[in-house]
């Protein structure tokens, strides 16, 4: 255990003095308690937060972004072909990248961060972390095809988990359907393979929640920052996860 104030300038973020004034002012947070008490003192385990933003105790500070990804955008730090990456639209100077990643023409929620920590969290396996897609498919999907794919499937060489399998709409007109998907894999094109080996192409594929997070607020292209209460709530997953 180590006063708050110490913790806060080893971090880099400010000098003790400073972190003072602002432990004094009500900025300073721990696991989301407003701290006024100088000499407070915080573990290893404890969430610091100064005006919203998460104080690493290792010298780092720790960034957290929820995107509406377009069409069109490479999930990458960097592309060889020059291509637009969702990190290009995020405006920060620090080297942040994405957790997992969504296809070329994927549209939807993708988490953005510079917390090795939490990726590994959302993206083991054994964490089992839903996924929902919305998927645009060609044909009017069958209801025996959808109890298949609930059941899962086999893609690549391995049968993909049990999943959830809602048909949303047809449109006879132009012969296509909308159905809705939820996964907690992350196998290489799994949504697409999982629909192409029921002998339905897809034509648009949009991720609509991640866990508990969605899309409310945010138009094609905007992010916004993670709350520290979802950070802490996407930290538990993993922690539930060995719990049960």
């Amino acid at each position: 255990m180590e006063r708050i104030q110490k913790i806060i300038a080893s971090s880099g973020y400010t000098s003790r003095r400073k972190a003072e004034e602002l432990i004094k002012q009500g900025k300073v947070h721990v696991n989301g308690k407003k701290i006024d008490e100088l000499g407070y003192k915080v573990s290893n385990n404890d969430i610091i937060t100064i005006n919203g933003e998460v104080i690493n105790q290792n010298n780092k500070c720790f960034y957290y972004y929820l995107l509406n990804k377009p069409r069109g955008v490479i999930s990458s730090t960097k592309d060889e072909k020059n291509r637009k990456t969702v990190v290009d639209l995020i405006d920060t100077k620090e080297r942040i990248y994405p957790v997992g990643r969504l296809d070329y023409d994927t549209t939807g929620l993708i988490i953005l961060t510079n917390d090795g920590n939490l990726s590994n969290i959302l993206t083991h396996p054994s964490n089992k972390i839903e996924k929902t897609y919305l998927a645009k498919v060609t044909g009017l999907f069958k209801v025996s095809d959808l109890k298949v794919m609930e059941k899962g499937i086999n893609i690549d060489g391995f049968k993909s988990s049990p999943c959830k399998v809602k048909i949303k709409s047809y449109d006879k007109k132009s012969n296509s359907s909308k159905v809705e998907i939820t996964i907690h894999e992350g196998k290489n094109h799994q949504v697409k393979k999982m629909f192409n080996s029921l002998g339905y192409d897809v034509l648009k594929l949009k991720r609509e929640k991640y866990a508990f997070l969605t899309l409310e607020g945010l138009k094609s292209g905007e992010y916004r920052n993670l709350t520290l209460k979802e950070v802490k709530i996407l930290y538990s997953l993993a922690h539930k996860k060995k719990e049960s």
